[in-house]
């Protein structure tokens, strides 16, 4: 397997070269889905696509808008019942932006790991919601690469592929990064037909 992985490095040019590997524990879950959706992130950006962090910046101010709502609350001059009206309206605001969050994750993040702007160069005016599924207690990995903006006129079929991890990590845990990036670089490839199909 170790081979394997240094011949397709030493084949691929969009294969990284001279990395520490990357292990994950085959007990944990989150430490498979973690480290293969860190490299989809790597693979992808690699391609030539610019992280959208836009996303992530308004979940980042949310969530520290709402800390800041609690700390308010809880350090507030008044004591009980003194700031009764006080409280109330943080715990309004505290509620109102925690659905808010959730409704952002729930309707616009769903699994996404990973949003970009279109490539430098590109027609195409969107870029690429890249999202993926490991199922607690399950070996199969989806990963799904769509539109970011589905609406859009620009907007492409998805395009994904569901895969048993089995087939990228060894005994010990190792990533054979050198398959796992073929695969993710072949759904890259069968999205970019995609559009150039549709136009």
């Amino acid at each position: 397997m170790q081979e394997k992985k240094g011949d397709m490095a030493s084949n691929d040019t969009t294969t990284p070269a001279n990395k520490n590997p990357k292990k994950a524990n085959l007990l944990d879950h989150h430490s498979i889905k973690h480290i293969l959706d860190e490299s989809v992130t790597e693979i992808v950006t690699n391609r030539g696509y610019i992280e959208d962090v836009r996303m992530s910046n308004v979940r980042l101010l949310m969530g520290t808008s709402i800390i800041i709502i609690a700390l308010v609350a809880q350090f507030y001059k008044k004591k009980f019942p003194e700031n009764r009206n006080f409280l109330i309206g943080c715990i309004i605001l505290y509620i109102v932006f925690n659905g808010l969050l959730q409704l952002i994750i729930y309707t616009k993040e769903k699994n996404a790991i990973l949003f970009t702007y279109p490539p430098t160069g590109s027609f195409n005016s969107t870029g690429l919601m890249v999202s993926s599924k490991l199922p607690r207690f399950s070996d199969v990995y989806t990963l799904t690469i769509a539109s970011a903006d589905p609406k859009s006129i620009s907007a492409k079929e998805p395009v994904e592929f569901t895969k048993s991890i089995t087939k990228w990590f060894t005994k010990d845990g190792v990533l054979v990064e050198g398959l796992f990036w073929k695969d993710v670089g072949g759904l890259i490839n069968d999205y970019s037909r995609e559009s150039k199909k549709s136009k």
